[in-house]
């Protein structure tokens, strides 16, 4: 039996983006209920928003043997019922032959030192709803997170 690899944890790199975008095509194509809803990325307008959010705009990769193997994003935000600066993880993905081997947690704890390093109060993330996803749900609070409720979308026309 070939033992596990080790996991790297490091942040994405400008030259990295493309990779993070491929990861988060994978988390959107498991998260999505209605094929209509998900028709790829706008890979060219994405990679320039995240130019200029410069660095309010944070990746972490997870690497196994020199492959990518998990993703997280995050974004600065800043709220006064947050009291100021906060994090919000907006994507986290795992290959699925790499979950329930900590390195979901081991990205968390990349963001959680990065969000301290910049002076957050919090991170927030989003998990979906619904019985499906409780895994996901109980995950997080393994972690420390807490429900604070739902999050609600408005598209705006034209963009």
């Amino acid at each position: 039996m070939k033992a596990p690899a080790a996991i790297e944890i490091a942040r994405a790199e400008t030259a990295d983006r493309a990779v993070v975008l491929d990861l988060v095509e994978h988390l959107l194509a498991e998260l999505e209920e209605k094929p209509e809803e998900f028709a790829g990325l706008a890979r060219t307008r994405i990679l320039a928003d995240l130019a200029a959010a410069g660095d309010r705009f944070a990746a972490f990769l997870a690497r196994a043997d020199g492959q990518d193997v998990g993703v997280l994003t995050l974004t600065e935000h800043v709220a006064i019922y947050a009291g100021g600066r906060y994090g919000v993880i907006d994507e986290l993905y795992v290959a699925p032959e790499h979950r329930s081997a900590g390195v979901g947690a081991r990205l968390i704890e990349a963001a959680k030192t990065h969000g301290a390093a910049r002076g957050w109060r919090r991170l927030d993330v989003t998990a979906p709803p619904g019985a499906a996803w409780e895994r996901s749900v109980r995950f997080y609070e393994r972690l420390g997170f807490v429900f604070t409720g739902p999050k609600l979308r408005l598209d705006l026309p034209g963009i």
